[in-house]
């Protein structure tokens, strides 16, 4: 992958957009490459978890908009030809932090707001500048999860204005987990990581379906799927294994199962 790396430590995948010369700003080609990467770090059995990040001081400064000009019309077709999913950070079964350094800008702010979970550093700053394009939020997080996660007021005001929000304003209104300095941005968001997979693969992702699938329920359809999810844990390997472990008084050795 030319643009996008790939990498696991400790369990944890390192997605990073690595074009620093354009402020890691997503083509056609790139973001076929990067949603590919986060299925990758989905279907990896070495990752529990996963963290996106930028290189160069900037998170994403959004779409390219000279390549994507320049771009023939049936290479724009990557972007549908790599998932079906509109929000594929939302999607991937793992918890996934985003490590916000400088400039999460349109599309960058997008992904922003996709991931589970944000850690920011003192010159991060967010911007859903799509008025200003005469645009919507082009993958629609902006729109359905950003007023879930800060509240319909302070979303609104995002999304008209488009002005820059400050690493500290994102923190005062809940959106990033915390402010750190910008060398220590993914090692933050790596420990952040760690901790929201330390309970079982099995049960965590169905967690994650449950919730956000839930967004768009109601509430008898929700217990629906609760009532059924919860039998699949009953029956699962890990289930079986977190409580033996809590008897044995030891760590739990979960297998996904």
């Amino acid at each position: 992958m030319g643009d996008i790396s790939y990498d696991v430590t400790d369990g944890i995948a390192l997605v990073t957009i690595d074009r620093p010369e354009k402020r890691n700003a997503m083509t056609y080609a790139v973001l076929g490459e990067f949603i590919e990467a986060i299925q990758r770090a989905g279907a990896d059995d070495g990752a529990r978890a996963v963290v996106v990040t930028g290189a160069g001081g900037a998170f994403c400064a959004g779409t390219d908009l000279g390549a994507l000009a320049a771009t023939p019309e049936g290479q724009r077709s990557r972007r549908d030809a790599a998932t079906d999913e509109p929000w594929p950070l939302a999607a991937c079964p793992k918890p996934v932090v985003a490590a916000v350094d400088g400039a999460a800008v349109g599309m960058g702010a997008e992904f922003t707001v996709q991931c589970d979970a944000r850690v920011a550093s003192t010159r991060a700053r967010f911007a859903w500048n799509f008025v200003h394009r005469g645009l919507v939020p082009d993958t629609g997080a902006g729109s359905w999860l950003l007023p879930r996660q800060v509240g319909l007021p302070t979303a609104l005001r995002f999304l008209y204005s488009g002005e820059f929000v400050s690493a500290e304003e994102a923190l005062a209104c809940g959106y990033v987990a915390e402010v750190v300095e910008p060398d220590e941005v993914v090692p933050r968001a790596r420990r952040l990581a760690s901790a929201l997979s330390q309970g079982s693969p099995f049960a965590t992702r169905r967690v994650k379906q449950l919730v956000y699938d839930g967004l768009a329920r109601d509430v008898p359809h929700h217990m629906d799927a609760h009532k059924a999810t919860l039998q699949e844990c009953f029956a699962s390997e890990d289930h079986r294994e977190g409580v033996a472990s809590f008897l044995e008084r030891r760590e739990p050795k979960f297998v996904g199962r």
